[in-house]
């Protein structure tokens, strides 16, 4: 029996010793197994990421294209809707420029200020009286030698022109006269007259 036990625990010995180097042969595949997978990842890894970069500037390329059309579609929406604003906005000065105009008009009309219209006519007619004047002496010096009763049918002519011409000079006579009065008031009050130092 004791032989038979020996060989027992020499049996052991031997599975022993063959479990521990199975076991030991194992533990050395799988760490040989976990530096090839993390070699091979290494390797792997700069090549996805790589990958990665280039498909990150592809969506960068294209998200840039999106967002230059979006910006020059604003803009251009932008200033269509300010020159639509601006034409409005001139518009409405424009209108507000002539509801001015004609309200100061109307308010000098009715301080007696003339307009320049009024001002046009008046000095129209001051220079067709200054040239029907130089005209008249001018036609009596061509003509001394005429008869008489040349001269008297010319005096009958010239007397409903004279008569003519003295209503017209009359009147702006008469509203210089009209316009005296408030010039006096005005001198009178210092506020016409400017004061010299």
């Amino acid at each position: 029996m004791v032989k038979k036990l020996q060989k027992l625990s020499a049996d052991k010995k031997k599975s022993n010793a063959q479990l521990s180097s199975t076991v030991k042969d194992s533990a050395q595949q799988i760490w040989l197994a976990g530096l090839g997978a993390f070699s091979k990842a290494q390797e792997e890894g700069g090549k996805v990421f790589e990958a990665l970069v280039k498909e990150g500037l592809t969506i960068q390329r294209k998200t840039q294209a999106v967002a230059e059309e979006k910006i020059t579609e604003a803009t251009s929406r932008v200033t269509t809707m300010a020159s639509d604003i601006g034409s409005k906005a001139q518009g409405q000065w424009d209108k507000l420029e002539t509801i001015f105009e004609d309200r100061v008009a109307k308010a000098l009309a009715k301080l007696g200020v003339p307009s320049a219209r009024d001002l046009e006519a008046l000095s129209a007619r001051v220079d067709a009286l200054a040239k029907s004047s130089k005209a008249a002496p001018a036609k009596a010096a061509t003509k001394p030698a005429a008869k008489a009763p040349a001269k008297k049918a010319a005096a009958k002519k010239a007397a409903p022109a004279k008569a003519v011409a003295k209503p017209a000079a009359k009147a702006p006579a008469k509203k210089a006269a009209a316009k005296k009065p408030a010039a006096r008031a005005a001198a009178e009050t210092g506020a016409g007259t400017p004061s010299v130092n």
